[in-house]
């Protein structure tokens, strides 16, 4: 790697904000001798750029010997944000490679019929005719021979050991910040009927209740009862698409089961195994690791002679170098200043109480008030509410319709999540889009959300035997570091560029408890907008003035020009003050405007989430 080259290798015409300081920092940690670089980079810094311009310090076939690895990896958990470099003109010379299924046969006959159970997946000895232009092999042949490969972290760590894929001289992972909980995700084993195609011909023992010893025996047997399964399948000289499916069902099967009984009966192994079957014998299994550095090693660090990190949120070094099995000696972490102003991404204390599940019923029609009157500030523009579950977006829904609200606001659920997000951002006016985990990877800039809602501090799941492992470990800080990175995360979703604007209401107790918790772990440019935070001055509980009706509508235009003439002046959305407005304490009343055929929801799938299939890539 010749870092010197980051400034040639930087993709765009000119820098902005403080790129050409990062780049620096970023050049000389490498020169340093560092073996891995953690960029901190926050929203609107340019990370695609940055990550572009270190892929391109990479060695060259000129300059290395035949033994040498040459090239770059980019790779990014997030398929989102793979489409988003495939669309920007100043990476068009990143290859991107997806995984099989994401291409069509092209053979006649075949309609719609995916790579992976296209005729050469399904036939023995097929030899097809168009192999040459199909649009899997040909991307995969031009990506492996690129200078710079792009794919989703998925697709990279399933082509580990890949003689097409092999090591490379640079590996640069953009949104870095959860890696070790993806390579726990991914290397996690789901026993259950819908992943085990031979599960009804199994005598399911309780597992959990026997411990892990006596699931790495049952683990043993059960991959050798796969082999038979997966050999006499092989043995047909033709498939359909089915028998093909379960076939490679098998395969990934014997896979999982292998590195799980492998890596267990390693000494050296690191890993930490639990097993979580809560309905016990008979039901579905889950064996999922805990800092599976060895997994890592194999599928990441082997990969690459220097990698480049880079996130918003990698918010503790030590701690993050210790989950994914890195020498904290080897690696240095470069900050990236925020050229975003502060008043325009301000954060307002809305808090009604606490969100935890024995609280819930008490605090969420508070916050459902809160939501109604933070509606009425926001006349003529859209917003966007984080439920963090179904179930309190199901609650709040219920709740804002009975205030008579629910004709500006848009549902989804787990089918519908992106063709409502399309279709909700497409639309004008002042809708409310009230969402489960889109704290990421969403880009809400300008007028496609000028305002947010916090409803609760996204703590990880408890009952998760990984995160109760880790409490009975006492690590605490662990547990208040992943919940602010989330917040972090989400604070960025309405302010995307230093001239746009967009406010952050937080509504549960628990959040200003992160605060105090994981200070100590919050970057300095977050730090500054809790330090502003204040309580704001919302207008008076009247749900009437909030709903889409027409004596609304004629306020909407009137009040959208006084909000974006607040947010041009850098106050951001509605102006502090010291104490709450009164009016939250009642219960809600059914309004006659209000009933649940005003909320938008609609059953059509649309395309994939771009988060649901992040380990959907077969190779």
């Amino acid at each position: 790697m010749n870092p010197d080259r980051i400034f040639d290798a930087f993709p765009a015409p000119s820098y902005r904000g403080t790129q050409r300081e990062a780049l620096t920092d970023i050049r000389d940690a490498f020169a340093d001798g560092n073996d891995v670089v953690l960029v901190r980079a926050p929203t609107g810094s340019g990370k695609s750029l940055l990550a572009r311009a270190i892929a391109g310090c990479a060695r060259t076939p000129d300059d290395a010997a035949p033994s040498d690895a040459t090239g770059a990896y980019y790779t990014t958990p997030q398929v989102s944000q793979l489409d988003d470099v495939a669309e920007d003109d100043l990476l068009d010379d990143l290859k991107i490679i997806r995984g099989k299924r994401n291409y069509s046969c092209i053979l006649p006959g075949e309609t719609d019929t995916p790579v992976d159970r296209a005729p050469c997946a399904r036939e023995k000895g097929y030899d097809c005719s168009v192999k040459h232009r199909c649009p899997y092999f040909s991307d995969r042949a031009i990506a492996s021979n690129r200078e710079i490969a792009a794919m989703t972290l998925a697709y990279f760590m399933r082509t580990a050991g890949s003689e097409v894929f092999r090591k490379r001289d640079c590996v640069v992972i953009d949104e870095a910040h959860g890696l070790a909980e993806w390579a726990e995700m991914y290397a996690a084993i789901d026993l259950n009927p819908r992943t085990v195609p031979i599960w009804d011909d199994l005598n399911v023992p309780d597992l959990e209740s026997a411990g892990v010893d006596r699931a790495v025996e049952y683990a043993d047997r059960l991959g050798n009862r796969c082999r038979r399964e997966k050999d006499e399948l092989l043995a047909r000289q033709e498939l359909d698409p089915h028998e093909a499916a379960e076939r490679d069902r098998l395969q990934e099967l014997i896979g999982e089961l292998d590195w799980f009984v492998e890596d267990y009966r390693d000494s050296e192994s690191a890993t930490t195994w639990v097993v979580d079957q809560p309905d016990g014998g008979g039901s579905g299994i889950t064996i999922k690791p805990m800092n599976p550095e060895r997994y890592l090693s194999h599928t990441v660090w082997e990969r690459g002679n220097k990698f480049a990190l880079l996130s918003a949120t990698i918010l503790n070094k030590q701690a993050f170098c210790r989950q994914v099995g890195l020498d904290p000696a080897n690696v240095a972490l470069v900050d990236v200043g925020h050229t975003f102003p502060v008043e325009n991404r301000p954060l307002y204390d809305v808090t009604r109480g606490k969100m935890t599940y024995e609280h819930r019923d008490e605090t969420l029609p508070k916050i459902a008030r809160t939501v109604v009157r933070v509606m009425q500030e926001h006349r003529g523009e859209k917003g966007i509410i984080h439920a963090h579950s179904y179930a309190i977006q199901e609650r709040l829904a219920d709740l804002l319709d009975d205030f008579g609200v629910g004709d500006r606001v848009r549902t989804h659920d787990k089918e519908s999540r992106d063709a409502q997000l399309e279709s909700w951002k497409a639309t004008d006016g002042e809708e409310v889009f009230l969402s489960v985990k889109m704290e990421e990877a969403l880009d809400l800039k300008g007028d496609l959300a000028r305002w947010q809602v916090v409803c609760k501090a996204p703590f990880l799941n408890t009952n998760d035997s990984r995160v109760a492992h880790r409490l009975q470990e006492g690590q605490w800080a662990w547990y208040y570091r992943a919940a602010l990175r989330t917040v972090i995360q989400a604070c960025g979703r309405v302010v995307r560029a230093p001239d746009d604007y967009g406010a952050t209401y937080l509504a549960d107790q628990s959040l200003l408890q992160v605060f105090d918790r994981a200070e100590t772990d919050t970057p300095d440019w977050f730090r500054e907008q809790v330090e502003r935070m204040t309580t704001p001055d919302l207008p008076e509980f009247d749900p009437r003035s909030a709903s889409q009706s027409a004596a609304g509508a004629g306020a909407a235009s009137r009040t959208r020009d006084r909000s974006r003439s607040r947010g041009r002046s850098g106050s951001g959305g509605g102006s502090a003050s010291g104490g709450r407005s009164s009016g939250d304490s009642s219960s809600p009343g059914r309004s006659a405007s209000g009933d649940s055929s005003g909320r938008k929801s609609d059953s059509s799938t649309g395309r994939k989430s771009p988060m649901a299939d992040v380990w959907d890539d077969s190779v």
